[in-house]
């Protein structure tokens, strides 16, 4: 991973065109080939962004950052204030709690519970930002992503969202549809899924383990 500290501008053409006025940045160069760019607030989520597969071309003070749709992300350098490389090596992957874990077995194992007809394609489905819980086919045959969540919040709906349009490009996978999991869901992140046409589905864990009939409640 490389991180860069920058005063830079950063215009991007495409799909639209963007402009980030000069500021002191954090420029991110990940070994997958995607690049970030931060500003010191925010969260995690970056001013503008360019994921792989992309190429970047360097020369004196200017970075041109091109994807295979031929978009471009052009940094412009007026002043570097650090240039680091770390090796970070592979990742284990996020680890989910007990809870979540044993809902994905149980879900995996009895996926006809969030629709009459379903069927297992795959646990732990791989992408390239990260393995989807569950993927699935309902009783018409088509793909769904399901996300398995303790506590179902905006975040959940974000990473599902990433996951859905990430499959979307597999043209033996699209059309597909989105459904978060989850024991809990507060109001923000139902309407955000509703919004994104993703839908939620609160489980009974205790009724998922034998404990009691399971009837999992659609939003």
């Amino acid at each position: 991973m490389r991180l860069v500290i920058a005063r830079c501008t950063v215009d991007y053409s495409g799909r639209l065109d963007a402009h980030l006025p000069l500021a002191l940045r954090l420029l991110l160069v990940k070994a997958d080939g995607s690049v970030s760019i931060h500003a010191d607030g925010g969260a995690y989520k970056p001013l503008n962004w360019m994921s792989p597969p992309c190429t970047l071309r360097e020369e004196p003070d200017t970075w041109t950052v091109t994807n295979k749709a031929g978009e471009e992300l052009v940094i412009t350098i007026e002043q570097l204030i650090s240039d680091t490389s770390y090796e970070l090596g592979v990742d284990p992957g996020l680890r989910k709690d007990g809870v979540e874990a044993h809902l994905q077995v149980l879900l995996a194992e009895h996926c006809q519970v969030l629709g009459d007809g379903w069927s297992l394609i795959r646990r732990e489905y791989p992408t390239d930002i990260g393995p989807v819980d569950l993927l699935c086919r309902d009783a018409d045959g088509a793909v769904v992503a399901v996300e398995i969540k303790r506590r179902g919040e905006i975040d959940g709906v974000e990473q599902l969202s990433r996951y859905v349009e990430r499959l979307e490009r597999d043209p033996l996978l699209r059309p597909v549809r989105g459904v978060l999991a989850a024991q809990q869901i507060t109001p923000q992140a139902r309407v955000l899924a509703e919004d994104r046409g993703l839908r939620c589905v609160i489980l009974d864990y205790d009724g998922l383990r034998g404990r009691a009939p399971v009837n999992p409640t659609l939003f």
